[in-house]
C-alpha cells in the first residue's frame, strides 16, 4: 500500500498546517496556538485515570500511528519518498507528542528491509529491521517525540485474533517483549509496549480458557515485560466479542475490566486501549441508529470510556482514524475528538501513512502535503508547533541500547498451538461484527506469493496487500534488469468500478482491465534498479492471482 508521487519541500507542509490552524481558529474549535510541552525526561506511570510524568505532572499522550514495520518491507513506509527525519520533523509540527510504531515478530528477526530510498536515507538501508528500530526510537527523541512499540502483528502477513499462532508462540511473543524492553530500558524515549494488536474471537476477556483468555495472557506478557523494564506502561486492548455477548471492534471491547482488571506486580502502569472507526470501515449497528451520531458517548461510556470516567485506569485510544469523505464519517471524526478532549483522554490517530486503504492519513500521496481538513478536524486536541532542529542522521551515529541478558520471562507455557490464527470452532457467542480485515487494512502480504512475470527486462509479482468489503490494494515490486524509458502492467478485475489511487503509477480502469504505467519516481527504471508501487482499486471482491501481462520500452 506504498503512496508516493514528485516529492515537494517542507514549505508546502507549513502552509497546509497554517491553512488547518486558520480553519480550526474561525470556527472556533480550539483555541490559540501555544507553545506544546516538551517531552518528559523521565519514566511515566499512572494514578487513577491519569498518566503522569515523573514530577507527578499530568501528561496526554497525543500519538500517531507511522506503521510499516510490520509488513513485508520491515520499515515505516514512505521512505521511499521522505527522508526519515522529514517524517519526524512533519509528525512533531502537527502537535503529536508520540508515535505508534507497529512491528511483527518476524522483522524483529529478518536480516534486511526493503523500499527505502537510499538517496534519501543513506545511513538506514544496510540496517536489519532492529537496527533500524533503534535509529527510529533516537530520531524521534531528536524531534521530542516519545515512542509507543506496537506488537501487531506475529508475522508479516496478516492479523491475527489470538496473540499466539501455530509459527509464533506464547513463549516467542514473550521472548520478543522482554528483549524489546531489555533493548530500551534506559532509554524513556520508549514509553509504552502495546502488548497486542486487536485481540478478537477467539480472545475473551477473562473467561477461565488459556488458549483464549486475552486478559490472563496479557498478564503474563506484562509482567514479563515490567521484570525486564519496571518503567513502561503496560498498554491493554480490548476484545471483539465480551462476556455480555455484545460486540464491538477488534480491540475495542473493555466492558469486563470493571470486574477482572489487569493486575501486573509493578502498580501503576497499566493502561487500556481502545480502537474506534467510523462506519465506512465498519457499518456497527449504531450508526443508524435513529439519535446518531448522539447516541456515539453512550457507546463509547459501555465499552471503554467508563475507566477513564470511573478514575479506574487511563484509556488509550490507540487507532481511530477516517477518509472524512461521508457526513457520517464527519459526524463521527467530530463527536470522537470531542470525547477525547472532554474527558482527557490519550490517542493514537491512524495514521500517518497515506497509504492506509480505509482511511488515508494525515499527508498525501506525496507524503509531505498535510490533508488541511484532517488537522483541521483534530485541532481541538492538536497544539501544531515550530520543531526542534536536531544535527542530521550521521553515517556513523549508533544508537546505544542495553546489551544486558534478556532475563528468562517467568510467564506460564504457551497454550496449545491447536487455536491458531483461524480457530475451526469459535465460542458460541456470535463473533462481533468486525471490518473484513483489520481495521484499517494496512499493508498484508499475501502469504504464497505469485511467482513473477518478466516481459524483456521487466520483472514483477501480484502482491495482494489488503482486501475489505468495498475494495482492495495491491502492490509490485518492479525490477529492470537493464534501463528503461517505461514500463505498464495490466489485469483483469471483474468487479472493479474505480481506481482510487495509485503511488507510483498512472492507472485507468476500462471494463474490467486495469493498466498501470510508471510514472515520476517510478516511470523511468536503471539497470537493477526496483521500485515498489502500488493502488488502491475500488470492488466487490480482489483478484486472488491474476494473469499479468507486463511491458517495456
Amino acid at each position: 500500500m506504498a503512496v508516493a508521487s514528485s516529492e515537494r519541500r517542507f514549505r508546502a507542509r507549513v502552509i497546509g498546517m497554517l491553512a488547518a490552524a486558520v480553519v480550526a481558529l474561525t470556527v472556533g474549535l480550539v483555541a490559540p496556538l501555544s507553545a506544546q510541552a516538551a517531552a518528559p525526561s523521565g519514566w511515566l506511570h499512572t494514578s487513577g485515570s491519569k498518566i503522569l510524568a515523573s514530577d507527578n505532572s499530568v501528561y496526554t499522550i497525543k500519538a500517531v500511528n507511522w506503521f510499516g514495520m510490520e509488513t513485508s518491507n520491515c520499515a515505516p513506509h514512505g521512505l521511499w519518498s521522505i527522508s526519515l527525519d522529514q517524517g519526524m520533523r512533519e509528525i512533531a509540527s502537527m502537535g503529536f507528542n508520540t508515535i505508534r510504531l507497529p512491528f511483527s515478530n518476524e522483522c524483529l528477526a529478518a536480516s534486511s528491509t526493503t523500499s527505502i530510498n537510499q538517496n534519501l536515507n543513506p545511513t538506514l538501508v544496510s540496517l536489519t529491521p532492529l537496527q533500524l528500530m533503534d535509529v527510529v526510537i533516537a530520531r524521534a527523541k531528536a524531534y521530542g517525540l516519545h515512542v509507543i512499540l506496537d506488537r501487531h502483528r506475529p508475522d508479516s502477513g496478516s492479523q491475527s485474533a489470538l496473540w499466539y499462532t501455530s509459527q509464533y508462540s506464547e513463549q516467542k511473543w514473550i521472548a520478543d517483549w522482554t528483549m524489546l524492553a531489555t533493548r530500551y530500558r534506559n532509554d524513556p524515549t520508549v514509553i509504552g509496549a502495546d502488548l497486542h494488536n486487536e485481540p478478537h474471537d477467539p480472545s475473551c476477556w477473562g473467561c477461565g480458557n488459556a488458549a483464549t483468555d486475552w486478559q490472563a495472557a496479557a498478564t503474563r506478557a506484562g509482567n514479563a515485560v515490567l521484570a525486564a523494564n519496571p518503567n513502561l506502561l503496560i498498554i491493554v486492548e480490548g476484545v471483539s466479542t465480551q462476556a455480555d455477548g455484545s460486540t464491538t471492534w477488534w480491540g475495542g471491547g473493555l466492558k469486563d475490566v470493571a470486574k477482572k482488571p489487569v493486575v501486573l506486580t509493578v502498580a501503576n502502569r497499566v493502561v487500556y486501549s481502545s480502537h474506534d472507526y467510523p462506519a465506512s470501515v465498519y457499518n456497527q449497528s449504531w450508526f443508524s441508529a435513529g439519535n446518531y451520531p448522539a447516541n456515539l458517548p453512550g457507546v463509547w461510556d459501555a465499552n471503554w470510556g467508563y475507566l477513564q470516567k470511573q478514575n479506574i485506569a487511563p484509556v488509550f485510544v490507540g487507532e481511530f482514524g477516517t477518509l472524512l469523505q461521508t457526513t457520517s464519517d464527519k459526524q463521527w471524526l467530530a463527536s470522537i475528538v470531542s470525547y477525547i478532549r472532554a474527558n482527557g483522554l490519550s490517542y493514537g490517530y491512524w495514521s500517518f501513512n497515506p497509504n492506509s486503504g480505509d482511511t488515508g492519513g494525515l499527508v498525501a500521496d506525496d507524503w509531505t502535503t498535510p490533508q488541511a481538513a484532517k488537522l483541521a478536524a483534530l485541532a481541538p486536541i492538536l497544539s501544531p508547533v515550530t520543531p526542534p532542529s536536531p544535527a542530521p542522521l550521521s553515517p556513523s551515529a549508533s544508537p546505544s541500547t542495553s546489551t544486558s541478558p534478556v532475563p528468562t520471562p517467568t510467564a506460564t507455557p504457551a497454550p496449545s498451538p491447536s487455536a491458531t490464527t483461524a480457530p475451526s470452532s469459535p465460542p458460541a457467542a456470535s463473533p462481533a461484527p468486525s471490518p473484513t480485515v483489520s481495521a484499517p487494512p494496512v499493508a498484508t502480504p499475501s502469504p504464497s506469493a505469485p511467482k513473477p512475470v518478466t516481459s524483456g527486462t521487466v520483472t514483477t509479482a501480484w502482491q495482494l496487500q489488503s482486501a475489505w468489503q468495498a475494495g482492495y490494494v495491491a502492490n509490485f515490486v518492479v525490477t529492470a534488469s537493464s534501463a528503461v524509458h517505461g514500463w505498464s502492467i495490466s489485469w483483469s478485475s471483474p468487479s472493479a468500478t474505480q481506481i482510487v489511487s495509485a503511488w507510483g503509477m498512472g492507472c485507468t480502469l476500462a471494463g474490467t482491465t486495469i493498466t498501470c504505467t510508471g510514472k515520476d519516481w517510478a516511470g523511468p527504471l536503471s539497470a537493477g534498479q526496483s521500485v515498489w508501487v502500488g493502488l488502491q482499486v475500488a470492488a466487490t471482491s480482489a483478484p486472488a492471482n491474476p494473469a499479468l501481462t507486463v511491458t517495456a520500452n
